[in-house]
């Protein structure tokens, strides 16, 4: 029976530890150990440079292909290309006015934690890289061109930066007529804040009545920005990253990158309220309107590399000589949790937890709580570890309460296993029935294990994908609680700690098992040297307080430690 909750015990924890490393394996862009890694492909420069236009393929319930503004508008003069920039105290955009589309938002407060001295970037368009905000124009009857994405457009004279005591800014862009009808967009930024209102007004200066539907599109390649920077190894996890869907029909909904080549990407289409988003590790894009009105969802492969995920709203009749407008909201930004409460009905869920979502919400929301009242992350781990140690002490008491009976027979057992070692059934007899006179239950040692795990992978997956931990220093060296201690002192310690706990538990009786008990905790520390300092932090507490309550009733019993 000892055997039988020594094994249980290490398989256990061999399994999930192994399950655990394999997880992270995936999240950092490396080959599983039980699958090969999957092809990732990058877009090309020339597909960067052109965009895409959106068509009756593209778009569901489209009219026919929207041709080009160069084509639509070949009599107009041409427009000189501009990069805009708008800067805030949060954000550094810029706009092309090649469609007056948003190509690149830089993060203000978000340092690049594979790149030193660099701000975040989430939307970019480079030679090898694309990740951009789209608006624009569709006809919904057959021969409508519109303004669109590729149009060119004009910006009004206004103000770059945010003043010194102004609570917004705005950028306004008025596209050249295509057949008589201009789009003109209004980007509004706010002061502290990560949303960005999209004002589209459509102007009809023709001598016919037009339909148009507005589109709101992201576009980007399935590569990863970070991977530019050549990621270390382990260096920090990366979460989902590709599009996500969610209205009141589907709720949340991913569309993978490989779902989206294979054709088996499936949400719903059409509903009178949602959002679409591109996800990628701690930060997200997403195009926001929470007025109860129809809107239709698509996301599919638009080129070489180039994926793209939207809405399209209906705007009806706009009569000759008369003007539309259409408002929307642009979020790029961080994943914090509230913010995006706040901004959307499920947002929160780009913050993706994936199978650990029931455990680790929750666990986030008191984390959340304590860093309220701490002011400080590291501290509201180690709160976290202390209330979760009270709930369960009891529970636990009674394990380390069987732990140190099982130390103080060892003598007993140790004697009985030399005296019967040619007879193992009544040797296994005998053991039983010390058990049962001394009421002792040879497995009950296994419980504090059991019960950590289920936390540890709940709390890896908080500490993972919670923004809120990035770059949040805890003490002295701990600069940044989402990646691995830079010293290994944390990891040191943890290793310490659980030859401690090795030291307190009862030996076993056969010397094989009782090498083992020395060498797995160092075996499986090796691996804590790699993960975030936060998660290390976290069963370093538990150790501690572990060992203190294990001390405590060892004393209590009368057994020697």
């Amino acid at each position: 029976m000892n055997d039988l909750r020594r094994t249980l015990l290490w398989s256990v924890f061999a399994v999930s530890l192994l399950m655990l490393w394999d997880g992270w394996l995936r999240h950092t862009g490396q080959p599983s150990l039980f699958a090969p890694a999957p092809a990732v492909a990058t877009a090309p420069a020339s597909a960067a440079s052109q965009g895409s236009v959106p068509t009756a393929a593209a778009l569901p319930g489209a009219a026919p292909a929207v041709a080009a503004a160069a084509s639509a508008g070949a009599s107009a003069p041409a427009v000189p290309r501009e990069m805009v920039t708008v800067t805030t105290d949060v954000v550094k955009a810029t706009v092309d006015t090649d469609g007056g589309s948003l190509v690149k938002v830089e993060l203000l407060k978000h340092s690049d934690q594979h790149e030193s001295g660099r701000n975040m970037v989430v939307l970019d368009k480079t030679a090898t890289h694309t990740y951009v905000a789209e608006t624009g124009l569709v006809g919904q009857r057959a021969g409508e061109t519109l303004p669109n994405h590729t149009t060119p457009f004009t910006v009004l004279p206004g103000t770059r930066t945010l003043a010194d005591g102004a609570d917004a800014l705005t950028l306004t862009l008025e596209s050249q007529p295509v057949n008589g009808v201009k789009l003109v967009k209004t980007y509004t930024f706010k002061r502290g804040d990560y949303a960005i209102g999209v004002k589209q007004e459509v102007v009809n200066a023709s001598a016919v009545a037009v339909h148009p539907q507005v589109y709101l599109q992201l576009t980007r390649d399935r590569s990863d920005p970070a991977a530019a920077a050549g990621p270390a190894f382990l260096g920090g996890p990366v979460a989902y990253t590709g599009m996500a869907v969610y209205n009141e029909k589907g709720k949340y909904q991913k569309l993978s990158f490989d779902d989206l080549d294979s054709g088996k990407a499936s949400f719903e289409k059409t509903d009178k309220s949602g959002w679409v988003a591109m996800v990628q590790h701690h930060f997200a894009s997403a195009w926001l309107n929470n007025e109860p009105v129809e809107r239709e969802f698509f996301g599919k492969k638009i080129g070489t590399g180039l994926y793209a995920t939207g809405m399209l709203f209906s705007l009806g009749e706009v009569a000759a000589g008369q003007s539309k407008a259409f408002e929307s909201t642009l979020f790029v930004g961080p994943q914090e949790e509230n913010r995006l409460k706040a901004l959307a009905e499920g947002l929160e869920y780009t913050k993706d937890y994936g199978w650990t979502h029931i455990m680790a919400a929750p666990l986030f929301w008191l984390l959340d709580k304590l860093h309220g009242i701490l002011g400080n992350w590291g501290w509201a781990i180690v709160a976290l570890v202390v209330l979760l140690k009270a709930a369960f002490y009891w529970l636990n008491a009674s394990a380390y309460r069987s732990m140190a009976k099982m130390k103080a027979l060892n003598p007993r057992i140790q004697q009985l296993r030399e005296n019967l070692k040619d007879n193992p059934q009544q040797m296994q007899q005998e053991m039983l029935k010390i058990y049962r006179e001394e009421k002792v239950n040879p497995i009950g040692g296994c419980l504090p294990i059991l019960i950590q795990i289920p936390v540890f992978i709940a709390l890896y997956s908080v500490l993972s994908s919670s923004v809120e931990i990035r770059n949040a220093p805890w003490i002295g060296w701990i600069t940044d609680l989402s990646v691995m201690d830079p010293y290994f002192v944390l990891p040191a310690l943890m290793t310490a700690s659980t030859l401690l706990q090795t030291w307190l538990n009862p030996t076993p009786p056969d010397p094989v098992q009782a090498k083992m008990m020395w060498i797995m905790p160092l075996v499986f520390s090796v691996m804590f040297f790699f993960f975030p300092a936060g998660l290390v932090l976290y069963w370093l507490t538990n150790n501690i307080l572990s060992i203190a309550q294990q001390w405590m009733i060892n004393k209590q019993l009368g057994v020697q430690n």
